[in-house]
């Protein structure tokens, strides 16, 4: 059960004390799950195995272990450049939980992190065949250049940055690479049938839809760790539409790819799930709010339990 905390009681106006809201916490587990950065790792475990499942692909072991660990090792290193950002210069960059932590822990982490790196690449250059190391150039690559555009010192002209932000954003960038890291194992396996079925077909939709639930995260987050606190814009009503077009192309899709359907319908699960935790985030500690945010984005895991694969 979740532990939570009641503040001081306050006086209303009239004298009289007024009910003290609970706020909860989460659970020490879920606590660690969040702050040593393993939730982007399970969550791109968990799509990957989904995108695998709607195209009845079998991955090797290997292929969600090396996305597990490339994914800890760019999260790890993404968040000590942010807390050293933060320690350079408080005042443009608030650290969170997460990053206080990972500072704390740098010893360890970021040997682990190295550690993880060197795996990763050792399962490419073993594992991988030839030609299948061209998108992982590729997506590796474009890795790279978001780190050099967040974390760089130098700028773009404040007119082409103005011009570029809508596509350029944290959260468009990280909903694209991540959606394309999860397809990339699923692509390359695929790709060695005898008599591949329309792989690009099958999964356009659902991919498309979980670059929009990625944005959808990454943006409720910013917002709900902004400066502004209440005064931030409401996630509520995006996430709603996005569950609800979510919804709709689920039952367009029923009857011609069941699969697909059920993906976009575990998605679209997750944006009203992200909607409910808009309406009660008051309810929850800030660093509640960032690990459920996460967690509701492993409804697919509901699919692999239920329905396992079958070839």
């Amino acid at each position: 059960m979740p532990s939570f905390a009641n503040p001081p009681r306050q006086l209303s106006p009239s004298g009289q004390p007024e009910t003290a809201v609970r706020v909860w916490d989460i659970v020490v587990p879920l606590r660690i799950w969040h702050l040593a950065s393993l939730d982007a790792p399970t969550v791109a475990v968990v799509w990957a195995c989904a995108f695998a499942w709607v195209v009845h692909v079998r991955l090797p072991a290997w292929a969600p272990a090396l996305l597990a660990l490339g994914a800890w090792a760019v999260y790890i290193g993404d968040r000590l450049l942010d807390a050293r950002a933060g320690m350079c210069t408080p005042p443009k960059h608030q650290l969170r939980d997460r990053h206080h932590f990972h500072w704390r822990h740098r010893s360890v982490l970021t040997p682990l992190a190295v550690l993880a790196a060197t795996a990763s690449l050792w399962i490419v250059v073993t594992r991988i065949p030839a030609a299948a190391r061209v998108p992982d150039s590729a997506i590796a690559a474009a890795t790279l250049a978001y780190f050099s555009s967040v974390h760089s010192r130098r700028r773009l002209p404040e007119c082409l940055a103005r011009l570029l932000h809508p596509l350029l954003s944290r959260a468009v960038l990280i909903g694209v690479l991540f959606t394309a890291g999860c397809l990339l194992p699923v692509w390359s396996q695929a790709a060695l049938r005898v008599a591949p079925r329309p792989v690009e077909r099958l999964l356009l939709i659902p991919a498309l839809f979980f670059a929009a639930l990625g944005w959808l995260n990454c943006h409720a987050i910013a917002q709900w760790e902004s400066n502004r606190g209440v005064h931030s814009k409401p996630v509520r009503p995006i996430a709603c539409f996005v569950g609800l077009v979510g919804f709709c192309l689920a039952v367009l899709l029923v009857w011609n790819e069941p699969r697909s359907a059920a993906l976009i319908a575990a998605g679209a699960a997750s944006s009203l799930l992200l909607a409910l935790l808009d309406r009660f985030r008051a309810r929850l500690t800030p660093l509640a709010v960032r690990a459920v945010a996460d967690l509701v984005l492993l409804t697919p895991a509901l699919l692999l339990i239920q329905a396992p694969f079958r070839p």
